[in-house]
């Protein structure tokens, strides 16, 4: 036990690292007094109620951003490792862990969870604690998601996955893998045949680059998939700044290649967590910014230097094209990981009303304004597009209790 760590929080009685850091807002005093007190049981209780992927964001979150960088001690430059403590709490509690009913106020009442990554998972624990029979149903033939299908193994040990499945399998929760929603079965089948659906799948629809030769390069979260389904040669080059970027090329190291980074703008405006650049740099991944891909060619790239120019009326910063500075990079294999959103294709026969950005307009309590259909409910990616893992299950917990407040069972 880490108890020297655990004594040097404060127990603020409004604690910053909970109220303000982090999204599902994690009883961080409450579990570290338990914690103190060699309660690990009850503080794994504690943090799994609250959140039952602890064990999960708690290593592949952006703790700097989230809890540890909103410690008051951060003032003496000494924040308490919260991520640490609550790691060890989780693992303890997790794979022993069995769900139970609770509670009746959904007794009777049938969900379909689209999706099961992160929001899928939560929202299941929570429903089916709640009285839900619940059904999933997911594209790829196992529970997980990103958590399985995207983060790599070396980043998330499977076995925090699997435990999910196995407690979901004693359960007796259906999960049918290998479905796509809005191609094996159209939604509004699905809506009528539940209470309530919810779509949580995640943003694993590539963007593209849009430039000539593009076809020649691999998508990212293919290879994530599969990595040792692809041969990359002796040097890759990966397009992007985020996550899956980084996750990719240090897939790529240790798959004996030569990688490099090319990002179009500077390391300040990488959406990926810091701490993931900062590993990648470990591994001996090469990063190239300010640069910008207008060509793939048979073994090499076209990139051009680009730089940040300030509007002097705004003062806003963008990041525009240097003309003249095309330059070509020899390489084995192009990874492109540039962005990633839902595949909206899951409403074919089922059109949701659009909004003017091209997504699912959804009311306040996360319900898709689809007509003739009322009962289809969004949560994660299909609502904000890719974030984090503990801003889904933060999302998924939104869109539960919409439901409860929704289908539950009134007090007389």
């Amino acid at each position: 036990m880490k108890n020297n760590e655990a004594k040097r929080c404060l127990l603020c009685k409004k604690p910053k690292c909970s109220l303000q850091g982090c999204p599902v807002h994690t009883p961080v005093p409450e579990c570290m007094q338990l914690y103190r007190e060699e309660k690990l049981d009850e503080a794994g209780k504690l943090l799994f109620d609250n959140n039952p992927l602890s064990a999960i964001t708690s290593r592949v979150c952006d703790w700097r951003q989230f809890c540890y960088g909103n410690c008051v001690l951060n003032v003496k430059k000494i924040p308490v490792r919260w991520y640490e403590i609550e790691q060890e709490i989780s693992d303890a509690y997790l794979f022993g862990a069995k769900l139970k009913r609770e509670s009746d106020i959904l007794a009777g009442k049938r969900i379909a969870v689209v999706g099961a990554g992160p929001v899928g998972i939560a929202a299941t624990v929570w429903l089916y604690r709640a009285g839900a029979d619940i059904a999933i149903a997911d594209a790829n033939p196992r529970i997980g998601g990103v958590l399985r299908y995207g983060i790599p193994a070396f980043r998330l040990d499977r076995k925090y996955v699997n435990a999910f499945e196995r407690m979901f399998e004693d359960a007796g929760i259906e999960f049918q893998g290998g479905i796509e929603v809005g191609k094996d079965i159209l939604l509004d089948r699905v809506a009528a045949r539940y209470d309530a659906v919810l779509l949580g799948a995640g943003a694993e629809k590539p963007a593209v680059l849009q430039i000539p030769g593009e076809g020649k390069g691999l998508q990212a979260l293919p290879f994530l998939k599969n990595p040792s389904a692809f041969d990359l040669g002796r040097k890759v080059i990966v397009i992007g700044g985020g996550n899956v970027a980084m996750d990719a090329s240090r897939t790529a190291i240790r798959q004996g290649a030569e990688t490099w980074i090319y990002y179009r703008k500077d390391y300040g405006n990488m959406p990926a967590n810091p701490i993931e650049v900062e590993e990648a740099m470990r591994d001996g991944v090469h990063f190239r910014v300010f640069q910008a891909p207008v060509e793939v060619r048979k073994g090499s790239v076209v990139f051009c230097d680009c730089e940040n120019v300030t509007d002097p009326e705004t003062g806003k910063v963008s990041t525009h094209i240097i003309e003249g500075t095309e330059h070509e990079e020899v390489c084995d294999t192009l990874l492109t990981a540039i962005s990633e959103k839902p595949d909206f294709s899951i409403f074919a026969g089922c059109e949701p009303v659009w909004d003017k950005w091209g997504w699912p307009e959804v009311n306040e309590d996360g319900q898709v304004r689809i007509a003739d259909v009322d009962n289809v409910f969004t949560a994660g990616d299909f609502l904000k597009g890719p974030r984090t893992v503990v801003e889904a299950v933060a999302s998924a917990r939104t869109a539960v209790n919409a439901i409860i407040a929704r289908y539950g069972r009134k007090s007389d």
